[in-house]
């Protein structure tokens, strides 16, 4: 009788073996993505429980809701793969839900609808994932938004560094005028919510062990509540915009290249604290270019300035504001820094990646 190979021993061989998961396992596996028993347990033991809702509580292949009547919707989406998960100051969850939700209300919008999509490394402990599955719904209480769709995945194990999280956001638009590089005009100042390179600097000092003799803790926080402050005040907003990877820089140099204009801005206005400003003198880096999480600098006319400051001293994390510089007509397309010693230089956009994976 001639010897076969036994089912098992070709699977085996030719590289195609999927072992059978036994229990509750207390880490990530491959079953886990596999739209059986364990992708259900993650569903009903994890996500349903902390982000809760009707809408997700449906259980469907997406979410159906109805915007109020004749309102303008603001859409956005964003991807985390910030490294380390956790940090001082926040973690992967709830940063993914601050990216989103910020984004949106720099377009004047009230974040209303997140969906969150999952990519798990087989291997992850199932304790990681509760703790930012946890940190995520928190944010998402505190931002007054509903999580009402979502999935997961699994990579195999060495192919996707833990977690990553991406999002996606809808708003609802709270404001009938136009928030928009292209409503910036020359003579608008620009004012900045708070002090500014939290974010990177905790990051990498994390991720690198650095021990400075103040920690930096990251400055990601949800921005909406000054917005909506702004927007209930009937200040003339003319751009807005989220100071996240490239920083405070490169924020302002995409400000002036799509509305044509200038900007001039004054370092020496420009707030940094201590131990961040420390720390990138001693890593030769520049704090207008470290990324940011819960910062804003709000574009508007001149005659709203002290207005603005107040508000935003009242409502924006970070705080004390500050007037940092204006707009010009010329040159345009260009941003210009007045440094601590009276000299001016051109800002340009970084040439590499100064830091990457800070979100």
């Amino acid at each position: 009788m001639p010897n076969h190979p036994t089912s098992e021993s070709s699977a085996a061989a030719s590289g195609f073996v999927c072992p059978v998961p036994l229990g509750r396992p207390q880490e990530i596996q491959v079953a886990h993505g596999g739209g059986g028993r364990f992708t259900q347990d993650l569903i009903d033991r994890i996500f349903l429980p902390a982000f809760g809702g009707t809408t997700l509580g449906a259980r469907h292949d997406g979410a159906v809701f109805t915007p109020p009547a004749g309102a303008a919707l603001a859409f956005t989406t964003d991807s985390h793969v910030v490294s380390p998960l956790f940090f001082r100051g926040g973690d992967i969850g709830a940063l993914a839900v601050h990216g989103t939700t910020n984004d949106l209300a720099m377009c004047g919008a009230r974040p209303r609808w997140l969906s969150v999509g999952f990519v798990l490394e087989e291997g992850l402990p199932i304790a990681t994932l509760e703790r930012v599955v946890a940190s995520m719904a928190a944010a998402a209480r505190a931002a007054g938004v509903e999580i009402v769709t979502g999935d997961t995945k699994v990579v195999e194990r060495g192919k996707g560094d833990g977690l990553y999280v991406n999002t996606a956001g809808i708003g609802v638009v709270e404001t009938r005028t136009q928030i928009a590089p292209a409503a910036v005009r020359a003579g608008d100042v620009i004012l900045l919510s708070g002090d500014i390179g939290r974010h990177g600097m905790a990051i990498l000092a994390e991720r690198e062990g650095l021990a400075f003799e103040s920690p930096i803790e990251s400055d990601s926080a949800p921005l909406w509540p000054a917005v909506e402050a702004l927007l209930a005040a009937g200040v003339e907003v003319h751009c807005l915009r989220d100071l996240t990877r490239g920083g405070l820089a490169t924020a302002v140099i995409e400000i002036t290249e799509a509305s044509g204009l200038a900007a001039f801005l004054e370092e020496t206005a420009i707030p940094v604290s201590e131990p961040v400003r420390g720390a990138c003198e001693i890593l030769g880096l520049d704090p207008a270019y470290v990324a940011n999480e819960g910062r804003l600098v709000a574009i508007v006319p001149a005659a709203e300035k002290a207005r603005v400051l107040e508000i935003l001293a009242r409502t924006a994390p970070g705080g004390p504001p500050a007037a940092i510089g204006e707009f010009r007509a010329a040159p345009r397309g260009q941003a210009v820094l007045r440094s601590t010693i009276g000299v001016d230089r051109i800002l340009d956009r970084l040439s590499g990646e100064q830091l990457p994976r800070i979100c």
